[in-house]
This record gives C-alpha cells, structure tokens and sequence, in this order.
C-alpha cells in the first residue's frame, strides 16, 4: 500500500470510528485557471468559515446565493468578491452543516483561500469522496447511489451519464430494497412457522405462499442478472472487434470509425500483427473498437502469433465486425464466407462488405467489375451494411447499424422448501448480502473499494 494509499484508509477508519465530527473543506470544481471555482466545507464548523472570511457573523439565508467580500480571516486582507452559500444540515448533501465559495477561478485566488482555511482551527482538507462518505453515513444516500455519483462524474457519454444519474438518483437502491422487503416477509413468515407452527393460528399454507414468493424474486434476479453485461458495458464499453480475412480492409475500417490514421494500412497482406484499441463514442454509447491480424493459416511466426491474439480477443468481444471483400463474393456465398471466419457462437455480429466503390456502378469502377444489389442480403439474422472505405460510401447506413446494435446491447426454477430451518437461514444470508450491496448491513469492508475512486472535493 502507497503512503497516500495508507494515509487515505487511515482517515476512511478515523471516520468511521469517530462519525465524521471534524470539518473539512476541499476545491470542488477541478483545478486550472477557470471562471468559476467552488470550494465546499462540510462540518459543524462550516457556519464559522463562512463568518470569518466575510468578516460578518450575519449569514446570507439558507441555499441563497449572496455576494461577499471574501477575506483571509489571519491578515484581514482581501482575497476575492465572489458568492457565498449556506446549507445547514440536515438539508444539504452530506447531511451537515455545509458552505460553497464560488470564486474567481484563478490560481492565486483559490491558493489563497484554501491557506487561509488551513490555518483555521478545526478544519482539515478532504480525503477522496469524504464528501460522499459523509452522505452516505447520514443516510442521505446509499452505496449504489455512491456508485451511481461516481460513475456520473466519470462518465464520457451521454449513455453512461443517463445510466449514473439514474443510479445516483436511488433507481438501483429502490430495486434493491423492494427486494429486500420481500425477503424480509418471506423470513418472517418462516421463522413464525418455526416457533409458532403446531399453533392453530398459523396455516401450514404459509410455506406455499413464502415459496411462491421466493420464486417469483429468484426469477427476476435471475433475469436482472441476465441483462447481458449492460451496466459493465456502459462503464467500461462495448467490446468490438473488425475481424475477416487479409486485405479485405480492415484497418481502413479501423481509420475510418476513429477518424484519424490509427492503423499503417497496406495492399500487402498481413499488414496487421497486433491488437490495436482505440475508444469511441457512437451514438452516445460507449465503444472500445479493436483492429486484428487478417484470419489465415499463416506460415510467417510473426503473424501466426498476430492471428492467436485475433483469436484470443474474438473470445473477449461483446460485437464483432465482421469485415469481407464485396468484389471477392458472390452474394449468394455470404453465408459461407462469413463462417469460414470461425467466429465465436453467441456474439453478434454485423457484416460489413467493403469495396463497394470497385462494384459496376459506381464513378471509380474499373470496366469488367461485379455487379451486386445496391442493398446486399447477409445470412439470416446478420445485419449487413455495404461500404466503401476509399470514398465513404455508406459510412451512415454502417453507423445507424452499429448504433441500433449498441442499443440492443445496453437495453431458473427452483425446487421446494424443504428443510425449513436451512431455508430461513438462507433468506438471512440472502437479505445480509443485499444489505452489503446498499450499504445498509456490513457495509464497511466494501467502502474503500467505493470511495478511494472518487476524486477530492466529493
């Protein structure tokens, strides 16, 4: 563990172990020159901070902004003219008493007034999320909520910030504890037929009905966690990878999505012997789009070991794009051609037939060229998009198929009770486990993993 490392666990268990009671300050707004800066404390001592660098023990009214001369309360001398907020707890993010500096956002201001919040008495700079920390401890929000503010502030596309939001704003956190209800009904109904069970007032039908309960809630997890990756995929992205046979352009698809020459592209077959990776964002979703080795029985070593790493993340991909030469198949053996590929069962693909511009018909054409529909048929189920990536000749019907294939990407019976004491039982384990997922039972062996991703100043 780093000494930042170390330092930061030892301040996440001093705030577990002492509730949080000191106060504590951070620059919110990312650091550079900038027109605006936001410095936020948050502590029983945030009603003094906001009194002693505007000199006036009057404050402005709660979540109003209000124009003060800011001042170094140590020197008396003035440090910006900016706008003051006062959140006093419980109303406020982190449940405490709170106070915004919103600033000039130059360096020699926002240098000065964190000095001067230094050297006052009872306040310290933040750790990573102790903003976040403390919300959570006061109940304001729960560790999916956590989540959900972390990935909303990492988060590059418009997909990913509508998933975080939704997260942030407790649509996880609901699902999860409507499910916990349930099994907490579920337990007790079971551990009343325990100790109450040879009683006239309990009905031997309440073990029918807590299973029928806890099937129908076994199968929407089941389903829940069937969803396909979705959230890892709105995080992390689409794996896809163009795959096909040598020289069919390949790398020319690479350049053309990035826009910019990320791969050497060559007539000589072969050209490609690595794994190149570059990240996109198609239609708001994130993509992480991978270029391979042409797929060919290759004598050369260097290329054969190019071929095993196509082979390899061909395994790991979420799409597959899978890249064939328009003039070198007739469109009846499409079917044929793309299964030559040997890709991997299961992962969906969309075909993309390349040099279209060498068809009869088009401008560039030379005399004698194949002919094909203007609107080529794949294999069943396979979406097909015909492209020329010298010209750029259907780029837009390729990128309209690519993003409905993205959207599709991010949109178990049981037996009886049996033993009814090991199936309460195993309603406990199931309700703890929920609890650790919310926060809300043994949540502070996850907490590190959580917050220490968070960046200062939330």
């Amino acid at each position: 563990m780093s000494a930042a490392r170390g330092r930061w666990a030892r301040s996440l268990s001093s705030a577990l172990a002492l509730g949080a009671t000191d106060t504590i300050f951070a620059l919110c707004s990312g650091r550079g020159p900038c027109g605006v800066a936001v410095i936020r404390t948050s502590g029983p001592g945030s009603r003094g901070v906001l009194q002693s660098l505007t000199g006036t023990p009057k404050l402005p009214p709660p979540r109003v902004l209000a124009l003060r001369r800011i001042r170094d309360p140590q020197t008396a001398e003035s440090l910006d003219r900016g706008l003051v907020v006062w959140f006093p707890g419980p109303r406020s993010f982190t449940g405490e008493d709170c106070a915004e500096l919103h600033l000039h956002g130059g360096t020699a201001v926002v240098s000065g007034v964190l000095r001067a919040l230094g050297r006052l008495p009872g306040l310290r700079p933040a750790e990573r999320g102790e903003f976040t920390l403390r919300a959570f401890r006061r109940g304001k929000l729960d560790l999916t909520g956590a989540e959900g503010v972390r990935d909303l502030i990492g988060a590059e596309t418009a997909a990913q910030r509508r998933q975080a939001l939704r997260q942030a704003e407790g649509e996880l956190g609901q699902l999860l504890q409507r499910w916990s209800r349930t099994l907490t009904q579920a337990l007790a109904h079971l551990e009343a037929f325990i100790d109450f069970g040879e009683d006239e007032d309990v009905e031997e039908e309440v073990l029918s009905r807590v299973s029928v309960s806890v099937r129908e809630l076994e199968r929407e997890i089941r389903a829940h966690l069937r969803d396909g990756r979705r959230g890892e995929r709105l995080r992390a992205g689409v794996r896809a990878v163009i795959a096909g046979p040598p020289n069919v352009g390949k790398s020319s698809l690479f350049n053309l999505l990035c826009q910019r020459p990320a791969a050497i592209v060559s007539p000589h077959a072969g050209t490609t012997r690595d794994v190149l990776e570059v990240p996109l964002d198609i239609g708001g979703y994130p993509l992480v789009l991978g270029d391979t080795a042409g797929l060919r029985r290759a004598a050369d070593p260097v290329e054969r070991e190019g071929v095993t790493r196509a082979r390899a993340r061909l395994g790991q991909a979420d799409l597959v794009l899978a890249v064939l030469d328009v003039t070198a198949v007739a469109p009846a053996a499409l079917a044929e051609a793309l299964a030559t590929l040997e890709l991997p069962p299961g992962v969906p693909c969309l075909l993309v037939l390349n040099k279209a511009d060498l068809l009869r018909g088009s401008p560039s054409a030379p005399r004698g060229s194949p002919s094909v529909p203007r609107c080529p048929q794949g294999p069943p189920g396979v979406p097909t998009a015909l492209l020329s990536c010298k010209t750029g000749q259907g780029l837009q019907e390729l990128l309209e198929l690519l993003g409905k294939q993205l959207e599709q990407l991010h949109t178990g019976d049981t037996g009886d009770i049996g033993d009814v004491a090991l199936a309460a039982e195993q309603l406990r384990l199931a309700r703890r486990e929920l609890g650790r997922i919310t926060g809300h039972v043994g949540a502070e062996d996850v907490l590190e993993i959580i917050f220490r991703d968070f960046c200062v100043g939330k």
